[in-house]
């Protein structure tokens, strides 16, 4: 333990006489040779947050954490701390802005979301009923539901004929992610629904299943399986495992939108998973998600990894 705590000094201390040495040989200090030797997207942005947290600067460490409207402030005093010009180095401030507004978007998201993960799902809510109803609707657009208690809503994947029991562990999360999916992309996600029915309602031919590669799939519970999916979506995002994905696709703050778009992508790509993996029951639902999880974070550990390009505003991050 001992021998690990002096290590860990020894590096820091390295670390800190290699920056000075940096700065005397280029004139520039850390957060310049980021901002001019990277490119825009989580390569830059990411270099830009260890390198301000690991600051031995009170402002530096505290500006990954400020408020939103605080930030271009906050940029003035880190250019006089650093005693760099903005009139010599305007892309200095235009960089370090773009980065602060994703950093700080993050610290936001999580803090959306986690609110929503907590929030029960309330019966006598009228938003909350009305959100679910809209839910059968979008993923059943020709069957009415015919009451709010009702076995049908096994045909979209609940456990039960209420809802609001499976909603226990993702909050409003669940139903919000769950709609969205069901609004924004009808056509996948009806697809998606139709396809985890198979074999008992699945309106495709045996010739279809098979072009499919999915005559022997077995099927699970759309909505259960949403909500899991948005487990898994919840604990990248806090684990810091979806910083480079929002970090490439938001040329500013990542918001809830992009969040769930997200989960749309990884509920899609999870259906096609499940096909390939070819389950002999559900109760290969456990071992199938844990290999989803690990091939999503290895893919995430790319720098210039975005998972959902489609949704993406990348477009943006130029010359910043």
């Amino acid at each position: 333990m001992l021998i690990q705590v002096c290590l860990y000094f020894y590096c820091k201390f390295l670390w800190r006489c290699m920056k000075f040495v940096m700065r005397k040989l280029t004139g520039r200090c850390e957060l310049q040779r980021i901002c001019y030797s990277t490119k825009p997207g989580a390569s830059r942005t990411m270099k830009i947050e260890m390198s301000l947290r690991d600051s031995k600067s009170k402002l530096l460490q505290t500006s990954v954490s400020v408020h939103p409207d605080a930030i271009e402030k906050t940029i003035d005093d880190i250019m006089e701390l650093k005693k760099i010009n903005p009139d010599i180095n305007p892309q200095l401030g235009i960089s370090l802005q773009a980065c602060l507004l994703q950093i700080v978007g993050y610290r936001n998201l999580i803090a959306d979301v986690e609110k929503l993960r907590r929030e029960p799902y309330d019966s006598d809510n009228p938003q909350h009923e009305e959100m679910l109803l809209k839910l059968w609707k979008f993923l059943k657009p020709d069957t009415p539901l015919e009451s709010r208690i009702s076995k049908q809503w096994c045909e979209i994947g609940f456990q039960g004929d209420d809802p609001k029991t499976d909603f226990r562990g993702m909050g409003l999360l669940g139903l919000y992610n769950l709609q969205y999916f069901a609004e924004r992309d009808a056509t996948v996600a009806q697809q998606v629904l139709s396809d985890s029915l198979h074999p008992k309602c699945s309106k495709f031919s045996k010739a279809e299943w098979e072009k499919k590669r999915m005559d022997k799939a077995i099927g699970y519970s759309f909505a259960i399986v949403g909500i899991n999916i948005t487990d898994l979506a919840y604990n990248l995002l806090v684990s810091g495992a979806l910083k480079t994905h929002f970090y490439n696709i938001a040329p500013e703050a990542p918001t809830l939108s992009h969040f769930q778009q997200t989960f749309c992508y990884l509920m899609h790509e999870f259906h096609k998973f499940w096909i390939e993996e070819d389950p002999m029951d559900i109760m290969e639902f456990n071992r199938v998600r844990e290999k989803f999880r690990k091939r999503i974070i290895k893919q995430l550990q790319n720098p210039d990894m975005a998972l959902c390009p489609h949704f993406a505003a990348s477009e943006g991050l130029i010359n910043m």
